[in-house]
């Protein structure tokens, strides 16, 4: 299917799969996918999906609607275009599956499965990532928030808003907007993610939160 992917400054905040005829992008808390940054109009574009196509359709938007850094009214997505609308990027993916012979292994009857690592290599044991954020200060002290999600922004939109990634390996803080950056154990995150360990503590938009790794 079809995707969406929307970052700012280089920070993936969220990932949409297109599963509708159409898809809002715009300010407004109507539209199917809200980004709250004054750049964005109410109404910014529209996502129309026709079976496998995707076109983007600027609604009149202030500030525009940008493919590839060009301007456009409505124009139709191939893999690997990006929109812009203000500081935000979406990166429109839809890969052909029947293009996908590299991911893809397909055994036919006869044919051997590849060899395991010789018995002296152990065979590595699947990373399991499990991570949330406790709210330590403030009204909702005490309430713990799973990392489930790739990503799961934190803060206040319009003020002060940060992202948790999960990486193969572990977690990175970013800051995505607001004049405030977040603060991981009293130091600012500037514009580069920061790795997070268990028990560091994040302090954004007056709050503080713990982060804990199981």
């Amino acid at each position: 299917m079809p995707r969406m992917v929307v970052s700012i400054d280089g920070v993936v905040i969220k990932e949409v799969t297109f599963t509708k005829e159409r898809t809002t992008v715009g300010r407004r808390p109507y539209n199917d996918v809200v980004i709250d940054n004054l750049a964005v109009s109410g109404e910014h574009a529209v996502f129309l999906m026709n079976g496998d196509d995707v076109e983007v359709e600027d609604l009149g938007s202030t500030n525009g609607t940008y493919v590839n850094g060009k301007a456009i009214k409505r124009q139709p997505l191939r893999n690997g275009d990006t929109v812009e609308l203000g500081k935000y990027k979406i990166r429109f993916l839809h890969e052909d599956p029947g293009h996908d012979y590299e991911k893809t292994m397909v055994f036919k009857p006869g044919m051997l499965p590849p060899l395991r690592p010789a018995s002296s290599v152990p065979m590595p044991a699947p990373t399991i990532l499990n991570a949330a954020v406790r709210v330590v200060t403030g009204p909702a002290a005490g309430r713990e928030i799973a990392l489930t999600k790739v990503v799961t922004t934190i803060g206040k939109p319009g003020v002060a808003v940060a992202s948790i990634t999960k990486r193969h390996h572990g977690f990175v803080l970013a800051h995505v907007e607001g004049v405030d950056f977040p603060l991981l154990n009293g130091a600012p995150v500037n514009a580069d993610p920061v790795s997070l360990k268990s028990g560091d503590r994040i302090a954004l938009a007056s709050t503080e939160m713990e982060f804990v790794q199981g």
